[in-house]
């Protein structure tokens, strides 16, 4: 019922914790066309209820995004996408309306540059208020209800001081809602400059012997792998979001159309394997699905 489709690899910061800010893909950098994005859509629409149209990069980044955007709300489909608010100027903004987009959520690490800059490396937060100030102003010109507009403030310890400040701005600005979300780092089993000390907002947990662990259980199942998908701009189909790198490969919607991916060995294999042993999975190792971060 949920798919994520990726309008593109590249981004525009160097976040430190993301392979797009990284550029440490292995996987080819692109941008999804839009020809292929109407193909794949028209194959699930009549089952599909929410399109993501975010995994990595910056989907602003693409210029036939809002297109795209325009051509899923035809099919009357939920829209949701992640930005970290550097390209909502004014024509954006109006035609991201004009697109019948329904969710936005816009990236705010800090509510000041320094601290700001300590996680969204390169990047400018006056860019991402004015952004947000634009979008909240051309919903009110055009009289629409949507998009819903979301501040993500993505808790690191730099920044957690910082939360009761980013709830302050958004109402200033008329931003519909915060979210506090977790952030996920690779190097954590020693600990890491990126782990807040309010262990609440973090995902791992210290143990006594001073190291970190996942504070998820990895219980064997995930509602994922029978009812979500994410689809690279290239067409690979990958079973998660947490599979940043596109190494666990269920199908190539070139080669094959979804629904004979969806039901094929692969897939089949990797879900029978999740219900034996998630914690023997490297992409699950790290997730958040069945960890309870905060009340």
């Amino acid at each position: 019922m949920t798919i994520s489709i990726e309008p593109t690899t590249a981004c525009n910061l160097r976040c430190p914790e993301c392979p797009s800010g990284l550029r440490s893909f292995s996987r080819t950098t692109g941008n999804l066309k839009a020809d292929f994005f109407r193909q794949t859509i028209d194959q699930i629409a009549d089952r599909l209820i929410y399109l993501i149209f975010y995994f990595q990069g910056e989907p602003y980044i693409n210029p036939n995004f809002l297109d795209m955007v325009s051509y899923a709300n035809q099919k009357g489909l939920y829209t949701i996408t992640s930005t970290n608010g550097h390209f909502l100027d004014e024509e954006n903004c109006r035609k991201t309306i004009e697109s019948g987009l329904d969710r936005i959520i816009i990236s705010i690490d800090g509510t000041t540059q320094e601290v700001y800059q300590n996680y969204r490396k390169e990047g400018q937060l006056f860019k991402v208020i004015e952004g947000a100030k634009n979008l909240v102003s051309w919903k009110k010109k055009i009289r629409s209800k949507t998009p819903h507009i979301i501040f993500q403030f993505l808790v690191v310890k730099p920044n957690e001081h910082q939360i009761p400040e980013v709830y302050r701005l958004a109402e200033e600005i008329g931003v519909d809602e915060v979210k506090l979300k977790t952030a996920q780092v690779y190097d954590y089993r020693h600990g890491n400059v990126l782990i807040p000390d309010d262990q609440k907002y973090s995902r791992y947990k210290r143990n006594p012997d001073g190291t970190y662990s996942v504070k998820n259980q990895l219980l064997n199942h995930c509602w994922k792998l029978w009812h979500a998908a994410v689809i690279t701009w290239d067409g690979l189909i990958v079973p998660c979001c947490f599979d940043k790198d596109a190494s666990h490969r269920m199908g190539d919607l070139r080669e094959n159309d979804f629904d004979t991916i969806w039901h094929n060995s692969s897939y089949k294999s990797f879900r029978h394997n999740l219900s034996k042993g998630r914690d023997q999975i490297d992409i699950c190792q790290n997730c958040t699905e069945g960890c309870k971060v905060w009340a």
